[in-house]
């Protein structure tokens, strides 16, 4: 698909947004009247899109919504990292094998094709889970405003490779939008930031 890296960046920017949503629907979790301004925000932005576009921005929407429930699952399952990796791993195995042979049934495979494919496919493997592993093990050391700062740099950089690189169109509708969901996630973050500092004070 083209012309869907801004809904992807919006997709990531508002995935903070709906976790804290999700955060206090299903886990009874508590939001500060800034954190449920800055929800409405970005809900607010959704729907600009949705009018502008005269459908939902489903890319982006797909994105939160897969994502924010991953989150919620990882946290609540009681393993640890590394183990929830190979969990995912393995639950996802056999629907990929299954994929696979479906490929090479309709003559689309290209694993065996070349050594050069098979080398890059399974290369492809490698850089996703090396990261994933590095980042799941990694953030337990982290402070959590670390990570929170860390989770807008990938939707930084697919905003900034959107605009300038592939010269997606910056809609009027996203003009508008964007910075709705940049102004609420700086609310979050600010909130985040002196809800801890209380914390630590207290």
């Amino acid at each position: 698909a083209t012309d869907h890296a801004l809904d992807a960046a919006l997709g990531y920017y508002i995935n903070p947004l709906f976790s804290i949503a999700l955060g206090a629907v299903l886990l009874g979790e508590r939001l500060t009247r800034a954190q449920m301004f800055a929800v409405g925000l970005a809900a607010a932005a959704v729907v600009i899109l949705t009018i502008a576009a005269g459908s939902l921005p489903w890319v982006a929407v797909s994105l939160t919504v897969t994502w924010g429930f991953y989150a919620f699952f990882k946290k609540s399952l009681p393993v640890g990292p590394n183990q929830g990796f190979l969990l995912e791993v393995l639950i996802l195995l056999f629907p990929a094998l299954g994929y696979l042979v479906w490929l090479t049934y309709t003559g689309q495979n290209h694993f065996f094709d070349t050594t050069s494919n098979t080398w890059l496919l399974l290369g492809a493997g490698l850089v996703t889970a090396v990261p994933l592993i590095t980042y799941a093990n990694g953030a337990k050391g982290l402070r959590l405003s670390t990570i929170g700062i860390m989770q807008y740099i990938a939707p930084t950089m697919i905003f900034l490779i959107a605009v300038f690189l592939f010269d997606e169109p910056f809609t009027p509708a996203r003009m508008i939008a964007f910075p709705m969901i940049w102004t609420a996630l700086v609310i979050y973050s600010v909130s985040m930031f002196r809800s801890r500092r209380r914390v630590r004070l207290a």
